[in-house]
């Protein structure tokens, strides 16, 4: 079984996290995002990926390479203009000789592969669509089915007027090669508004596979500090803490025997904790950063070589790498990009969003 992987998306609603880089590789406890998936899909012996990427992808292949590092052989296309979620995976038809595997970039999942391709092969689908509950079906593409599970209806992002069910494209598909042909070449083509309608139309045999795993997309900022919340509680079977209040050290990093540490709390390699400092889960601390004496970190997730000078206060929040946050300066509820700069004494709005390199001055 082969896969592809789209991760050519802009990722416009994570900046400013995703300013100077792909959302395949923001960290989620401190692995690229990307990692996570590719170890998913080696798990079920999915060896052959392709990554379809476009925007910042010459930092995905640096860090992958061709896979064998992760257990997998990975093979790349780039586009060049924007082609759509199905004129992405037309794009790498020559990898594509069997039935095979779709998956968004931005979902996490724990949804049984070989039971959705064993479903898949007993109803001889040409295309099976995962579908996944969610509690407001309106910003997402409905499916209904028949009681086989056959699919007799699309619906993107319904109103709540047209929601039959709460039953939402999952982002996951198993095809067969032959649908391709259905899809121009080099042109923009859609999964969910063009291919399937037009399969669905044509009367060919589309499939729904339902199931309750565990499910997210993180397009979002608020999905993304989920996520980190979700995996550190034990909620993916894909990682599992030893408990909701295990604290997890890496290599080489120091703490103050003072710190108080409470709740789910993962830190990177080569940090130091400083005296008196409280952390409160969920917490993740990438790793080479530094939090001096006094500081108050609760729920928060900071990426690499992220410096908290002494008594800052940070809640709630995302700090991209090679933050430098001074004395006594408190963000709450805010995100900061790449090597963005927190002068002495400075409160940031909460919902605040400040751009990669800014320094942000008291008014």
């Amino acid at each position: 079984m082969k896969a592809v992987i789209l991760v050519g998306g802009e990722a416009t609603r994570l900046r400013p996290l995703t300013c100077n880089i792909s959302k395949a590789m923001v960290p989620v406890v401190n692995i690229p995002f990307l990692e996570h998936v590719i170890g998913y899909l080696s798990q079920y012996q999915i060896e052959g990926i392709t990554l379809a990427q476009s925007h910042l992808g010459q930092t995905i292949e640096s860090y992958f390479g061709d896979g064998s590092q992760f257990g997998v052989r990975l093979s790349y296309t780039i586009e060049d203009t924007p082609l759509g979620t199905a004129g992405a995976v037309k794009n790498a038809e020559k990898y594509l000789d069997e039935t095979f595997l779709v998956l968004n970039g931005d979902i996490f999942t724990d949804l049984d592969i070989t039971a959705m391709i064993g479903f898949h092969q007993e109803q001889k689908a040409k295309a099976t669509i995962a579908l996944t509950p969610v509690g407001d079906p309106t910003s997402y593409g409905l499916i209904e089915t028949n009681a086989r599970g056959r699919v007799t209806r699309f619906l993107e992002k319904p109103s709540w007027s047209q929601v039959t069910t709460n039953m939402i494209n999952a982002g996951t598909y198993v095809l067969e090669p032959e649908i391709l042909a259905h899809i121009p070449p080099q042109a923009n083509f859609s999964f969910e508004r063009d291919l399937f309608p037009l399969l669905l139309d044509q009367g060919e045999p589309i499939y729904a596979y339902p199931s309750s795993a565990y499910w997210i997309d993180i397009g979002t900022l608020e999905k993304y500090l989920q996520l980190h919340q979700d995996l550190l509680s034990g909620r993916s079977s894909q990682y599992v803490p030893a408990s909701a209040e295990e604290v997890l050290i890496g290599d080489q990093s120091y703490i103050h025997p003072t710190a108080q540490m409470k709740g789910a709390i993962l830190i990177g390699s080569n940090c130091t904790i400083g005296q008196n400092v409280k952390l409160t889960g969920p917490v993740v601390i990438g790793p080479g950063s530094t939090i001096l004496e006094d500081a108050v970190i609760e729920e928060s997730i900071l990426w690499r070589n992220v410096r908290l000078g002494a008594r800052v206060k940070l809640k709630k929040s995302v700090v991209a790498d090679h933050c430098r946050l001074d004395a006594d300066s408190i963000i709450e509820d805010s995100v900061l990009g790449d090597n963005v700069s927190v002068v002495s004494g400075c409160r940031l709005e909460p919902g605040s969003r400040i751009w990669p390199g800014t320094t942000v001055e008291p008014p």
